[in-house]
């Protein structure tokens, strides 16, 4: 199997021990304490899952400087983003060396998590726009990334952590979330050698279908593991509840039996197009996929980046040998009326537009709220039947 980031094997931060874990949540509770941002809140969870392998905690000023602006911390390893806990006030651990972190996803405010702090630093107005500028490629306060991103503070707050439990993940997306050493273990399990992942923070349609099975194809792959993000995502996109049953509906009535797993991991988006697909990257090595499938506007948002600049990333700005896991680089998919059959956009030159099946976004989700089913060469009829109910559902709650 593949060879997780920087390490032999993979580290998880979660405390796996029940009792190990039951005595440092009682620990915890007589611990200085913060409720952290949802960001860190997810990396908490994604450092917990292995997916961050091998980070052992939350990266100091230094090092998310570096990693922003250098791919790699200061001791040189190969990182795309910072990981930070961010907080806009830390008085409340001020001389603290061990402190709870509190969940600002679940009431109450649960304890996520123990972390020892090595620092408290405070990032400058010119560090958090040098950031900013360097993993989003933009600081347009609309952009929902970079939004988020400036929201949460600048005071970094570094030093390792155990992780105590996964938020609302495992309660709320129990038949979907998986940590990175669960995959692994069921990669192995199955027998899989080649695997090909997907990221979506979106139902699949026909053309995101038939890519999949073009990918495993292409490389030979014994499994394609469908990987969607549960967390946070920008106000319109649709709900993981709603993606799950449709991605599940999908795999069970047009894959073939066991080549595909369709499982989800606890983050938010963070919408930062070509270095969030070098990270997506990571965390897909560190799981156990081999092949990453990066298609049009991977990770992106609106127009701030190129259609296929989350594919030139990979040879203009990550050094060879940083990663592992090898990039299936995928054009945009459509179904072709000339060939009755879904194929990459590229592949049809002799095509003029009548000759595609295109859509906009905007059209079929107003087809669905209307209860009109876009047509089959677009959507599978039972994947849009579980749409069109989400959308009359939606529409009927702001009529109300």
């Amino acid at each position: 199997m593949i060879k997780p980031h920087g390490s032999d094997t993979l580290n998880p931060l979660f405390v796996q021990d029940d009792a190990k874990r039951a005595a440092l949540l009682k620990e915890a509770e007589g611990l200085p304490s913060i409720v952290v941002s949802s960001a860190a809140a997810g990396n908490a969870v994604m450092m917990g899952s292995g997916y961050f392998n091998p980070l052992t905690g939350f990266m100091n000023r230094a090092d998310a400087l570096s990693a922003a602006v250098n791919l790699k911390t200061t001791s040189g390893l190969f990182f795309p983003v910072p990981v930070v806990n961010v907080v806009k006030d830390a008085s409340a651990i001020k001389g603290a060396k061990r402190i709870a972190l509190r969940d600002p996803n679940v009431a109450g405010n649960p304890i996520l998590a123990i972390q020892d702090v090595t620092a408290i630093e405070e990032f400058t107005d010119d560090e958090m726009k040098q950031m900013t500028e360097k993993v989003y490629r933009t600081t347009d306060p609309e952009h929902p990334g970079v939004a988020a991103f400036n929201s949460v503070g600048k005071f970094c707050i570094s030093g390792p952590i155990q992780v105590l439990n996964f938020s609302y993940f495992e309660k709320e997306f129990g038949d979907t979330f998986r940590t990175a050493y669960q995959i692994r273990d069921e990669i192995k399990e199955r027998g899989w050698n080649t695997v090909v992942a997907f990221q979506t923070r979106n139902p699949m349609h026909r053309a995101h279908e038939e890519l999949c099975k073009m990918a495993m194809e292409a490389v030979k792959a014994d499994g394609c593991v469908i990987h969607m993000l549960l967390g946070k995502l920008k106000k319109g996109d649709i709900p993981a509840d709603v993606r799950d049953a449709c991605i599940r509906k999908m795999v069970e009535l047009y894959f073939p039996p066991n080549t595909v797993m369709v499982t989800g991991y606890g983050f938010d988006m963070l919408y930062a197009g070509p270095r969030e697909a070098v990270l997506h990257a990571l965390f897909r090595q560190n799981m156990g996929a081999t092949h990453l499938i990066v298609g049009r506007d991977h990770a992106g948002v609106g127009d701030y980046y190129g259609p296929f600049d989350a594919q030139t990333v990979f040879k203009e700005e990550v050094p060879a040998g940083s990663l592992l896991i090898k990039i299936f680089e995928a054009d945009h998919t459509a179904y072709s009326k000339k060939l009755n059959k879904v194929i990459m956009m590229c592949d049809g030159k002799d095509h003029q537009k009548e000759d595609w099946v295109l859509l906009s976004g905007t059209k079929v989700r107003a087809m669905l709220a209307e209860g009109q089913a876009p047509p089959p060469e677009f959507s599978r009829p039972e994947v849009a039947k579980i749409l069109m109910n989400h959308y009359q559902a939606e529409a009927a709650k702001s009529n109300a």
